[in-house]
């Protein structure tokens, strides 16, 4: 087991430091940690300081999600451990107008890639979208040559690029999902359809993986160079996570294409789209099929920044 998902009101999380239970109606399911990487919290779980003081001292993430509100998330994580000299580099280079473009620049192009990428694969796929999805390729194309041929001056004009290749991939998505979803763009607060829940749900777990690994590699999480600091939230795990940002929109087109999700998974509550329990079920068993590989992508991209800001500070790796 890598990652415990745990769903449900009335259930309660407990450990006595060597085994986790999961209590639920009189029952109890057990297991030891040490088969535990991290453990995911939703609607209404009960647990205590103890239980989380303990899951923290093994090196047990755990996030917590409110169950309609996926972008609302919390998080219990171990101290990183490492030499804090990689944060005065990573602030210094926050101070410094041409690293911090470096860096970003470096973000969204990794970024442009993964979606070209991306529609390639949708293009062998869906070749009754071949006009949309050719059109949206051209446009990462041109983007990809704006960005590598200098023309992104500044942050702001960065920024743009970025904004214009998302908008993109999102009108490729909205061309091959079904119709009846009423997809047409991404809409966040609240989202309004079923594909707009299911990438929300997903953007957000990406973003606590992306916090995981960029707090394990020693590094500030809320001082990002694409995303400028703002309160409540980590802009280097928004960073990070950027290029694979790709990923879950595939993630949810292909739980859709499968049919491993359909209409009966979700409900309408004020102007808001809600995943099942149900649903949530399979969401989370297709999520952590692909969820390794995201985490050895994210470690990576973290080491990245590690290695860009020594080599650029020339200090401590």
């Amino acid at each position: 087991m890598s990652t415990l998902y745990i769903d449900g009101r009335g259930v309660r999380l407990a450990s006595d430091g060597r085994r986790l239970e999961v209590r639920r109606n009189g029952e109890i399911d057990s297991l030891p940690l040490h088969i535990v990487e991290r453990v995911v919290l939703m609607q209404g779980v009960e647990t205590d300081t103890a239980t989380l003081t303990r899951l923290a001292d093994r090196g047990i993430g755990v996030s917590i999600i409110h169950g309609r509100h996926p972008l609302r998330m919390a998080w219990v994580m171990a101290p990183p451990g490492v030499d804090a000299r990689r944060r005065l580099a990573q602030y210094a280079a926050w101070h410094d107008p041409a690293r911090c473009l470096s860096l970003a620049t470096w973000f969204v192009q990794l970024k442009l890639r993964a979606q070209h990428r991306w529609i390639g694969r949708l293009l062998d796929s869906r070749p009754d979208c071949r006009r949309v999805l050719c059109s949206t390729a051209g446009t990462l194309e041109r983007l990809l040559q704006d960005l590598e041929s200098g023309r992104a001056s500044g942050l702001e004009t960065l920024r743009g690029l970025e904004g214009a290749g998302s908008a993109a991939g999102f009108r490729a998505l909205a061309a091959v999902v079904p119709p009846a979803l009423g997809f047409t763009t991404r809409r966040r607060r609240p989202p309004p359809d079923p594909v707009n829940a299911l990438l929300s749900l997903g953007y957000t777990l990406l973003y606590g993986l992306a916090l995981e690994a960029v707090h394990a590699a020693g590094l500030d999480p809320a001082v990002g160079f694409l995303h400028e600091p703002a309160a409540g939230r980590c802009s280097l795990a928004a960073d990070v996570m950027e290029p694979l940002r790709p990923r879950v929109e595939e993630f949810v087109w292909e739980l859709l294409r499968q049919r491993r999700l359909v209409a009966r998974h979700f409900s309408h509550r004020d102007g808001a789209c809600l995943l099942g329990k149900a649903g949530r079920e399979r969401f989370y068993q297709g999520w952590e099929e692909r969820a390794s590989g995201m985490r050895r992508r994210l470690r990576t991209m973290a080491r990245g920044v590690v290695r860009r800001l020594v080599e650029e500070e020339g200090g401590p790796s």
